[in-house]
């Protein structure tokens, strides 16, 4: 069913073809229309909006020329970008969301995407049920200054005083374990889900945690790639810890946040993330990349089998034990999880992951972390950043001249998605934005001016 096409050029070769771009941007489209629709509730128009300005330069003139067609029926989003293939097809499927077809692919190939056997929750039934694992009885008054926070919360909505170029959806902090303060832009509400960005990596991380709690994962043992098997390949030597840590010694296409061929352009996680060299020894070189991350999941999924336990282990062993429920991990068209990025999620459900490191791994009574896991994630290794923030197991730490306190720690996602998890002070602050690129919310100032109003 999967014709072949451009996905199967070289990944030097598709960067510089101008026909490869225009693949890749209705891919690009495609993808963002389907799961903002059918994960998180955003119509078309404000996917234009939001999700289809201020990306990347090389795509930005080639999105609003692409024609998407919407099939509300079938859940699935197409895009034509040339007369000699098919047009880019984006599928849902239920608690799985949208997988894009290579480039190339047959449309009928969407009916064999991978799915899950589960039954679609009764959310009505879930919210009702007190918070942290529903909403009712969530908030409460919050301690310090609520005139001065009032004021902070303002500021980080006005799109310059914590960054030109910001633009921010959602705030929402959690003090002492309920919700003290929480405000969204007006089109957004508390159950509208956001594409994560970077913050789906420590989504993952966490996941790999749960993995460790259930003794399915050493993460100090070889990760197990299945790709990497045969005697003699160098990577097997690599282990979860220098995956989780970005520092395999693995190259890859782009340094930062971009995995085109992946994210975009439909090729599987094998084929891409799985397919780079390595190019230093593990633990001597910070390359901050999604391939890392991505593979860490990679292996978990294949010790699962590859099959449908392996797709269900994140709804099962974290997000609906800790009332997650729209939280919404997508896969490649073969069914392996694009969690370097490809999370949709709800500023709510992000406050339930930080109150899970608040009590470091504990909820309600039951261990889904193993003990540590908190210290764990935000330890440095020995391979850092040469500047700026430090990386633990896929969580951020601030730079020591932020001024904030040395157990914050943060996940931090392209566009400026923020989560703050702060031990010491009993909170969690979440921002969700659109910020443009290159430009946007400095995450430690607010944090510090969020601080001292709850002082």
């Amino acid at each position: 069913m999967l014709a072949a096409g451009l996905a199967i050029l070289p990944a030097s070769a598709q960067q510089n073809a101008p026909e490869y771009l225009r693949a890749i941007a209705a891919g690009y489209k495609a993808s963002f229309i389907c799961s903002n629709q059918f994960n998180g509730g955003i119509d078309p128009a404000r996917t234009a909006a939001d999700d289809l300005q201020g990306t990347y330069a090389e795509l930005n003139p080639l999105l609003a020329t692409l024609a998407a067609e919407l099939d509300e029926a079938n859940r699935r989003v197409t895009v034509r970008f040339a007369d000699n293939l098919p047009p880019r097809v984006a599928a849902w499927r239920p608690h799985l969301g949208c997988a894009l077809l290579p480039i190339g692919a047959d449309p009928a190939a969407a009916a064999e995407l991978p799915r899950i056997d589960a039954s679609p929750l009764d959310l009505a039934e879930l919210d009702a049920r007190p918070w942290p694992m529903g909403d009712r009885n969530a908030t409460a008054r919050p301690r310090g200054n609520t005139h001065a926070l009032e004021q902070v919360a303002a500021q980080a909505f006005d799109r310059r005083t914590y960054g030109q170029g910001s633009e921010t959806t959602a705030l929402l902090i959690v003090q002492d374990g309920r919700i003290v303060f929480e405000r969204y832009r007006p089109d957004f509400d508390m159950h509208m889900s956001q594409r994560t960005w970077s913050v789906a990596k420590s989504i993952t991380g966490t996941v790999i945690g749960a993995a460790v709690q259930q003794r399915l994962v050493d993460v100090n043992a070889p990760a197990g790639v299945p790709e990497w098997q045969r005697p003699g390949d160098p990577r097997q030597r690599i282990t979860t810890d220098h995956l989780l840590r970005m520092a395999s010694g693995l190259h890859s296409d782009y340094p930062g946040n971009r995995t085109d061929a992946l994210y975009f352009g439909g090729l599987s996680v094998g084929e891409e993330a799985a397919s780079w060299p390595v190019v230093a020894p593990p633990d001597t070189r910070f390359r901050y990349a999604n391939n890392d991350i991505v593979l860490a999941i990679r292996a978990l999924q294949h010790r699962l089998g590859d099959g449908e336990e392996s797709r269900a282990f994140p709804f099962r062993a974290l997000f609906w034990k800790i009332g997650m429920t729209r939280t919404v991990p997508e896969t490649d068209w073969q069914g392996h999880f694009v969690m370097s990025s490809q999370v949709w999620t709800s500023a709510r459900d992000l406050a339930r992951l930080g109150l899970l490191y608040l009590s470091d791994g504990l909820w309600n009574g039951e261990r889904i972390l193993p003990e540590g896991w908190r210290d764990y994630v935000r330890r440095h290794g020995p391979a850092q950043p040469a500047a700026g923030n430090g990386y633990g197991a896929s969580w951020w730490t601030f730079a020591p001249d932020a001024g904030l306190p040395v157990d914050a720690f943060l996940a931090n996602g392209n566009r400026g998605q923020y989560v703050v998890v702060i031990p010491s002070r009993r909170l969690v602050i979440v921002r969700r934005g659109f910020d443009r690129a290159g430009m946007g919310l400095d995450p430690a100032a607010l944090t510090g001016d969020l601080l001292e109003a709850l002082e």
